[in-house]
């Protein structure tokens, strides 16, 4: 479980295939932040890029760790196979505060940058979901993108699926890997806990039913 406020900047440094086909997945090695690894053990979770991965090995004098992902999680991520800035999350604890909301680090797809500028001492990024995640956008509901806790801003359903805005401030640019975002390019989207609840319990209602004994 994480909260969607980056606690570092990583990078992917070394991408290694795992097999020969497409159902292998590849091995990731990344350089931490100093001293980033300091409290994290042998199967800790770390969010890459909004990504849950594992942690198969590390190197505390290096600061690096490596991760292995599976075909899977590359088919349903963008990103996580080329050498380049990422956003770090670990695992939420017990006792930490949930600044940002509940993110599980499943990524449910990813969606499209359709506007990126500056507006005033802020930015406004925009990005269209796929069409079946529409339904879970909601006019300042919470979504994060590549890992970033925000807030929906406005919501438009278009053909080609749903466009939503977002208001980025400078900390938040200069603290996390979306600074680097251009229009066009791919990134990580997951849906907010709560929506995929609330919407999977709308499609099984039936008050004839009555409660289960």
């Amino acid at each position: 479980m994480f909260t969607g406020i980056i606690t570092g900047l990583g990078q992917i440094v070394a991408v290694k295939d795992l097999g020969v086909s497409q159902a292998h997945g590849k091995q990731l090695t990344l350089q931490a932040p100093k001293h980033y690894l300091g409290d994290v053990t042998l199967g800790d979770s770390i969010a890459i890029n909004g990504a849950c991965m594992t942690v198969t090995s590390f190197d505390q004098s290096k600061d690096q760790f490596c991760i292995e992902i599976s075909a899977e999680s590359l088919n349903k991520t963008h990103g996580l196979t080329q050498q380049r800035w990422v956003n770090l999350e670990k695992a939420l604890r017990a006792n930490d505060r949930l600044g940002g909301h509940i993110v599980s680090g499943h990524v449910d797809g990813t969606a499209i940058v359709s506007q990126f500028e500056p507006i005033g001492e802020s930015w406004t990024l925009k990005i269209v979901s796929p069409p079946a995640l529409g339904k879970f956008l909601a006019y300042k509901g919470s979504v994060t993108i590549n890992g970033v806790s925000l807030t929906v801003n406005s919501v438009k359903d278009i053909d080609a699926g749903t466009e939503i805005s977002i208001n980025l401030i400078a900390h938040t640019l200069e603290n996390t890997a979306l600074k680097s975002l251009q229009v066009g390019e791919l990134i990580n989207l997951e849906i907010d806990t709560v929506a995929r609840y609330v919407e999977r319990m709308l499609s099984l209602s039936d008050p004839s039913k009555g409660l289960p004994s």
